[in-house]
């Protein structure tokens, strides 16, 4: 991928509030969450232990030491909320599925009750007209995988792939999009490089082996799926790219040496066939890349039908120059360890406002570039935004019209990063769709239930669902394809 260190060329206005901008019709709007952030029903039905069960469970490592015990209960409501999407009109909806739901341990037959739940999910979804796009991994590893080492060990990846083969095997028939990994990056530098998520370890060639071992599971799914499916699916992989800027004379290293890590150890295999030279320099030091044996990286590279791309905001960087105050604006790094094997002098600036909740700064501009860069790099590959979306603080209000978030922020965001992708596809990238993180409020990974993403709301002591402003203005973008004010 090709990095970017300038704002994007725009056209309309400069801050992306355009309206009227009209979609084509086979755009698809959706949303999107995760199993582990809203279904609750932990150990229920003969659900095993994931990590983040482990991890959610361990003192400290979680805001307020909430856990996803209970999340949003979509587990029990599903029916309810299947009801809401369809109020919405979404056209798809995006979701993952628990592994350890399917394989309590990881291996073995699957879960008849868990093969239920998503069978009734999935059933429910086409009944109302909603696409499933399933999402296999999103990052709920069964703990006992990660007992044997888990993404670390070359294993995980063939047992991703028995689990991709029940799961087609189950549902080949009427899945819409097969999307096998949600943000590697996340999986392996966060969860074995910074300790900040599930499993929580700190070593930074344990990153590296994980990033290769999620990129074999990837290309190892596809091939198990193909011969099951029978409805001719579109098979993909979301990656949260992340778009560099460079500061002063260092920048560019800087950008070089981090978008090698983030990016281009995922889009090389898996687009290009082979990883990044610079890469595997880079990390000498660390690891010699032994655990990629011949014949691996032709498994990972498989064709796309899409490529899932999820952004939130821009990363400043530049090169430490050992003397000065050293900056770390870098939210991943709060736990004493870094997600960034290799890349030790680069440092990760502030940058100006606004912000969400998460501290994140808003720039739609990031989301323009990061599309036409892509489409610039790989020109047949479409695309899809398979995550955007805001974490404000919400307040429900009583009306004479019931309760109602009047989440004005969280609707701008919309509005402005929906401008962006039109203006990416008015400059010639295959943009397919766009699912909005997230349906609902949920289970925030290490912030617990303290940052609120959805466009419903959620009361987590009564489990009730309240349709924010957000919702209503995204329900109006959905009916008439054309960007509300």
């Amino acid at each position: 991928m090709t990095s970017t260190t300038t704002p994007a060329a725009t056209a309309g206005n400069p801050d992306y509030r355009d309206a009227g901008l009209v979609f084509p019709d086979s755009f698809i709007f959706g949303s999107a969450t995760a199993s582990y952030q809203v279904e609750g029903a932990f150990d229920e039905d003969g659900r095993g232990p994931s990590i983040w069960d482990t991890f959610s469970h361990t003192p400290g490592k979680i805001w307020n030491e909430d856990t996803g015990d209970v999340a949003a209960d979509h587990y029990h409501r599903l029916e309810a909320d299947l009801d809401l999407m369809s109020s919405l009109g979404l056209a798809a909806y995006r979701f993952s599925i628990s592994w350890s739901r399917i394989q309590p341990t990881g291996r073995g037959p699957a879960n008849q009750k868990g093969l239920d739940f998503y069978a009734r999910l999935i059933d429910g979804l086409i009944a109302r007209g909603i696409r499933p796009i399933v999402t296999m991994y999103h990052w709920d590893l069964p703990q006992a995988l990660e007992d044997e080492g888990g993404w670390t060990n070359r294993a995980t990846a063939y047992a991703f792939a028995d689990y991709a083969a029940i799961l087609g095997a189950a549902f080949g028939d009427r899945v819409d999009t097969w999307t096998t990994l949600n943000e590697p990056w996340c999986s392996a530098y966060l969860g074995y490089g910074s300790g900040a998520h599930a499993p929580g370890r700190t070593d930074g060639a344990a990153a590296l082996a994980a990033v290769h071992h999620l990129n074999l599971a990837h290309g190892l799914a596809i091939l198990a799926l193909k011969p099951l499916v029978t409805n001719d699916p579109d098979f993909s992989i979301t990656l949260n790219l992340h778009v560099l800027r460079g500061e002063g004379e260092t920048g560019p290293e800087a950008v070089r040496q981090i978008d090698a890590l983030a990016n281009r150890v995922f889009l090389g295999p898996l687009l290009k066939g082979a990883y990044p030279a610079d890469v595997l320099e880079d990390t000498k030091g660390i690891s010699d890349w032994a655990f990629v044996l011949p014949g691996d990286t032709e498994i990972i590279h498989q064709p796309l039908e899409v490529l899932g791309v999820n952004y939130y905001s821009t990363t400043l960087v530049r090169l430490w120059d050992g003397e000065s105050p050293r900056e770390n604006a870098d939210g991943h790094k709060d736990v004493g360890a870094s997600p960034w094997p290799g890349a030790d002098r680069v440092e990760f600036l502030a940058q100006p406002g606004p912000y969400t909740e998460m501290g994140w700064n808003i720039d739609p501009s990031g989301l323009e570039d990061l599309l036409v860069s892509l489409h610039e790099e790989f020109p047949n590959q479409p695309l899809m935004v398979t995550e955007n979306g805001a974490a404000f603080a919400d307040t429900v209000v009583q009306t004479d019209d019931g309760p109602r978030v009047h989440d004005v922020e969280r609707t701008d965001y919309l509005r402005r990063h929906f401008t962006a992708a039109h203006r990416a596809m008015a400059r010639g990238v295959d943009l397919r769709g766009y699912q909005v993180w997230s349906l609902m409020d949920n289970f925030e990974w290490g912030y617990g239930y303290s940052k609120r993403f959805g466009i419903i709301h959620v009361d987590y002591e009564t489990l009730e669902r309240t349709p924010k402003d957000s919702a209503r203005w995204y329900a109006a973008l959905v009916a008439t394809r054309t960007l509300p004010a």
